[in-house]
This record gives C-alpha cells, structure tokens and sequence, in this order.
C-alpha cells in the first residue's frame, strides 16, 4: 500500500486512477525531469533516478487502474477459478501467487495474520478466492510463459 501511495502522490492522483490523467501527468514529468535537459552532473544523475522512477511508477499504476483490471478481468477469472495455487511469498503487506498457469499476481495489504490463515487452510484456492482474490488490490506481476 506504502507504494501505490507514493506513487500516487508522485503522479497527484487522487482516488481511483484514471489512466487518461494519468498518462497526462506522466508526459509533464517526463518532460520536466528528462536528464537531457540539464548540463550540471549532478542534476543530471538525479533526473536519471527520477526519470527511472517516473517511468515505474507510470506503469505500476497502469497496472492496478480499473480499466486495466477491467480489460482483463476475464483473464483473471480464468486463473483464479480454473487454475491452483502454485507458489507464493508474503513480505511485509504483499502477498505474492503464481498460479499453475504460469501467472503470478501480487496482493496489497495482505496482514501476515490473513497469509497465515492462507497457508494453512485445507484449500488455499478457496481460501483465496473467499478472501483474498476479489478482495484486495492486486496487480498482474509476470505474464505466464509461452512454451516454445
């Protein structure tokens, strides 16, 4: 949650995203803080890490913007419904899920007291679908692999 409001502040986005907005701010910023723009190094080094910022924080919120989840919501569903719970990791508030079809998602402000209960239900599928799934933000973090 600390980073989607970090972000969200970067970018001055209040409530839900709206990625035409969004996409506006983001060209302003780019713009003011392209590391072209400036001849002292030092200037110039810290437009670099603020451009790199910039740019991930661009496409973090593009990921969890409703009409990003909405484009692919049937997807979603798929994987959640159709797939299993392949592996995951917890680390502070964020509940990682690769599922068997190779995607993995990451869930915002999962407690560990919730990840425990997780882990250690009879089927962690129901479990997430119950709870977790439809309940928190969550972003798609890797795309399932292609087999070649």
């Amino acid at each position: 949650m600390k980073r989607i409001k970090e972000y969200k502040k970067l970018f001055k986005v209040e409530g839900p995203i709206n990625l035409k907005d969004l996409k506006k701010s983001y060209r302003g910023l780019v713009k003011e803080w392209h590391p072209d723009k400036f001849t002292d190094e030092v200037k110039k080094e810290e437009a670099d890490i603020m451009s790199t910022q910039i740019i991930d924080g661009y496409h973090f919120l593009v990921s969890i913007a409703p009409e990003t989840k909405e484009a692919n919501l049937d997807a979603y569903k798929t994987t959640i419904t159709e797939f299993q719970v392949a592996d995951w990791h917890h680390k502070g508030m964020l509940l990682e899920v690769t599922f068997t079809d190779g995607n993995k998602y990451e869930y915002f402000g999962v407690s560990k007291i919730l990840f425990g209960k997780f882990v250690n239900a009879r089927s962690m599928n129901n479990f997430g679908k119950r709870n977790i799934f439809n309940s928190f933000t969550y972003r798609k973090s890797m795309k399932a692999s292609v087999a070649v």
